[in-house]
């Protein structure tokens, strides 16, 4: 990657694949097409966590789904201890939005320059998954004993 040139999801995701830890299966990458193609990069060493990963202009965005809203005790409450505390997770960001099967979620996401290097992309995709699984246990008592 020169300088001068942002990524495109096609070369971000075939420099993954080649990449170290691809290579080593720290993480899978699939190439998900469609309208707006996306990378879905699976996380070997968190236990098959999924992270999509979309480039978009300027921006890469990389995310994954937490949980569904409707499994929070109290929205309110959990949104406002996340809003204090969402600093202690670097390099992410909490939000929600809809899932695959219609229902709100919080995400964790990340985002860094179209024309970052291929180590900035890997370091926010392993930060982003230590982070969602160092959420995960955070704010697991704001969650409702769902089976």
């Amino acid at each position: 990657m020169s300088q001068d040139e942002n990524w495109t999801t096609q070369r971000l995701y075939e420099a993954l694949a080649q990449s170290e830890p691809a290579k080593e299966e720290a993480f899978e990458v699939e190439l998900v097409e469609g309208a707006d193609p996306g990378i879905l990069i699976t996380m070997t060493e968190f236990g098959d966590l999924p992270l999509l990963m979309s480039v978009s202009g300027s921006q890469i965005i990389v995310d994954t789904l937490l949980w569904a809203v409707d499994d929070v005790d109290d929205s309110a409450e959990l949104n406002n201890l996340i809003l204090k505390t969402h600093k202690l997770f670097p390099l992410s960001t909490f939000g929600i939005r809809p899932g695959p099967d219609g229902q709100d979620y919080y995400e964790m996401f990340g985002s860094l320059s179209a024309g970052s290097i291929l180590e900035s992309v890997i370091y926010e995709i392993e930060t982003l998954a230590d982070n969602a699984i160092q959420a995960a246990e955070a704010y697991h008592s704001d969650l409702k004993n769902v089976a």
